[in-house]
């Protein structure tokens, strides 16, 4: 297994560097037909469209599209920004979207799949044999967790036929997934979805943070000389009392920093803002220690959270590696790793020791972040509890008859090779985290300790 190491950063932004220019009316052209290494999907590139076919070995179905609005950028209905570069010759590609780290390598092929040029079925098997390869060919985790999906199938095909409901359908499919316990895995019909988390732990809800962040104001933070919501009130920033130099910041979030539907773009320049007003030069000359609280993060762009650990060191260093499943019968076989660089952010930057609390409510790029900031100079200690375990980005398979499939299929590499999917990212320190008794008491155990460690550290 491959180690990430400092010369992989080198190398990898050696390559970049190196990489040719993006795809100009007069350079090489990445119109035409492409099969992206994992990921179960071909690209169609045809003039201002682009068009995504989600396939599995038995099925192919339409998937998202785009409109071209660069030479080499092509912009989603959400928003999302699509960049497709040539590669070192006129039969590879690669896409990257800037809300997403890493990048995708693209194949060129001469025709669509067979299963692409004529209709998809859409009577309950046929919807049921697309779910179960959705996952056989891509979801990593199936040995890990115990769960032999082929007996899955032999289970809860022979349960399905012609007159199977759509209830009936959504219920055997969450049945069939339940015992995975990820919460990067769901079932989705219109406005109902199934999905849970690991157990022992509670997703991160509106109701949890709004709960949260009310207990720590009044409990942790009263008195504070500043103190100031950001980014729709998502981060929260203050200086501690008691002249201890030492500050606090809370992120529930990489997203949702404006209260209408907007783009990457517009996040990171709201992120900016709020990062600007709280590591200036003076506050970063002047603390001793930070406290980052991640305790309830929903997730969100993992860019994001690379865009703040730059804001963090002045030094580069490689977050992690990310790769992805890349064969549907062989478990075992992923793209190559990628690393994930961290580089210094111009202005002020905050390079002392950090304190990062988290816990079950930690989830996804909540979780990325964090494992971002395990390789970070400068000192950065975790306390509280294990992170929620699920840190790729999320592939939404359509399913025929309406039905949606939400999986990962992506694993984000530590510096040995290893992930923490499934288990999360352990503390250094363990702490409880608001639980009824911590509530009942009044105590913020968690916080606490990182005060008391980031004094002593100072």
């Amino acid at each position: 297994m491959r180690t990430v190491t400092a010369t992989a950063l080198a190398l990898a932004l050696a390559a970049a560097a190196a990489a040719p220019a993006a795809a100009t009316p007069n350079g090489p052209s990445t119109e035409g037909l492409w099969r992206m290494d994992g990921y179960g999907t071909v690209l169609s590139l045809d003039g201002d469209t682009f068009q995504e076919f989600q396939t599995t070995s038995v099925s192919c179905l339409k998937g998202d599209t785009a409109r071209r609005t660069g030479p080499a950028t092509y912009t989603t209905t959400d928003g999302t920004v699509l960049t497709v570069r040539p590669g070192p010759n006129k039969n590879r590609a690669s896409l990257g979207a800037d809300s997403s780290v890493g990048h995708r390598t693209l194949r060129r092929i001469h025709a669509l799949p067979a299963e692409c040029t004529r209709p998809t079925p859409e009577d309950p098997r046929t919807a049921f044999d697309v779910f179960w390869h959705s996952f056989a060919e891509n979801y990593p985790f199936f040995a890990a967790k115990g769960i032999d999906w082929q007996a899955v199938r032999d289970r809860y095909r022979p349960k399905v036929d012609d007159d199977t409901t759509r209830n009936e359908l959504f219920a055997l499919f969450s049945d069939m997934v339940r015992p995975l316990y990820d919460a990067h895995v769901a079932v989705q019909d219109g406005d109902r979805v199934f999905a849970q988390g690991r157990p022992g732990t509670d997703m991160p809800t509106q109701e949890l943070d709004t709960k949260v962040k009310k207990f720590i104001g009044e409990r942790d933070l009263k008195g504070a000389p500043y103190r100031q919501d950001f980014a729709n009130g998502r981060i929260t920033y203050a200086d501690l009392p008691g002249g201890t130099d030492q500050g606090y910041l809370r992120i529930s979030g990489f997203g949702g920093y404006i209260p209408e539907d907007a783009p990457y773009a517009a996040h990171l320049a709201e992120l900016d803002k709020a990062l600007d007003a709280i590591l200036t030069k003076e506050r970063t000359r002047r603390l001793k220690g930070l406290i980052i609280d991640l305790r309830v993060n929903g997730g969100g762009s993992d860019a994001l959270g690379i865009h703040i650990a730059e804001r963090l060191t002045d030094q580069p260093y490689v977050a992690y590696a990310k790769r992805a499943r890349n064969h549907p019968t062989e478990p075992g076989r992923h793209t190559s790793p990628e690393p994930v660089p961290v580089v210094p952010a111009d202005g002020p930057r905050y390079t002392g020791p950090i304190a990062v609390l988290t816990g079950g409510s930690t989830v996804s790029a909540g979780e990325t972040f964090t494992q971002a900031l395990i390789n970070r100079p400068g000192g950065t200690i975790r306390i509280g509890q294990p992170t929620q375990g699920v840190f790729s980005d999320v592939m939404e398979r359509k399913l025929p008859g309406g039905m949606t499939a939400i999986l990962p299929n992506e694993e984000f590499l530590n510096r040995s090779g290893h992930t923490y999917d499934g288990t999360g990212i352990p503390p250094h320190l363990t702490e409880p985290v608001f639980t009824k008794e911590e509530f009942a008491k009044q105590r913020d155990s968690a916080f606490d300790r990182a005060v008391s460690v980031l004094r002593n550290d100072g």
